[in-house]
C-alpha cells in the first residue's frame, strides 16, 4: 500500500522524493541552511518546482553554494551568472545571492552561526501545525514577517515574509506537513 503524502508534491517523482527526504527534515548546518535561502530567494515569483529542477545547476553555477566564494564574487562572475541557461538569470536575484551570502558570514560573526541566529526564532524547536490538506497551510505568519524584517534590516533581499515561511518549512523550522502524511510524525 502507498503511504500518504501531501497533496502539493503528489504527481512527480522530483516533487515526492524532495517531500519524502528533505522537506521539513530540521536542519542545523550552515551550508545547508544558506543553499536553501539562496534557493528559496531565486523561487520568489516562480514555482518551488522549478527550482528543483534547476537546483543541480545551481549547485554548479554557485559553487556548490559555498558563501564564503559567492561573498567574494566579482562583477565579471556575476555577469557569467546571467549567461548561464541552467539558473534563473535574474540580475537582481544574481546581485542578491552575493549580497545575502555576505551578510549571512556577518551574522556567523555576530551569533556564531548562522543556525543559533535563525533557529532563535523558534526557540531551537520546531513549530508543529495540524494541517488536514496543504491548502490550509498559510503563505506567511507573524515568525516568517518577524524573520524577514530582521533579515531586511540586516541588508539580506529576496527574503519577504512568504519566501521566509517557505525556508522555514523547507529547513523544519515549522512542520506543515498534513496530519495524514506519513512524514508528519518522522520528522
Amino acid at each position: 500500500m502507498e503511504k500518504h503524502k501531501c497533496g502539493w508534491c503528489v504527481g512527480d517523482t522530483l516533487y515526492e522524493k524532495y517531500h519524502d527526504n528533505e522537506w521539513g527534515v530540521p536542519l542545523h548546518d550552515d551550508q545547508l541552511l544558506f543553499e536553501f535561502l539562496i534557493l528559496e530567494t531565486f523561487q520568489a515569483g516562480l514555482s518551488w518546482i522549478t527550482i528543483l529542477r534547476k537546483r543541480e545547476n545551481f549547485r554548479d553555477a554557485f559553487h556548490n553554494f559555498d558563501y564564503k566564494m559567492i561573498a567574494q564574487y566579482t562583477d565579471e562572475k556575476k555577469d557569467e551568472l546571467l549567461q548561464d541557461k541552467g539558473i534563473i538569470r535574474n540580475k537582481l536575484k544574481v546581485k542578491s545571492a552575493v549580497t545575502n551570502a555576505q551578510n549571512f558570514i556577518k551574522i556567523q560573526d555576530e551569533f556564531g552561526s548562522f543556525d543559533s541566529y535563525i533557529w532563535n526564532f523558534v526557540q531551537g524547536k520546531p513549530i508543529v501545525n495540524t494541517w488536514k490538506n496543504h491548502k490550509d497551510c498559510p503563505a506567511n505568519t507573524q515568525v516568517s514577517d518577524t524573520i524577514s524584517k530582521d533579515l531586511k534590516k540586516r541588508g539580506f533581499k529576496f527574503v519577504g515574509s512568504t519566501v521566509i515561511y517557505a525556508f522555514m518549512q523547507a529547513i523544519g523550522m515549522v512542520n506543515d506537513h498534513e496530519i495524514g502524511c506519513f512524514r508528519y510524525k518522522e520528522v
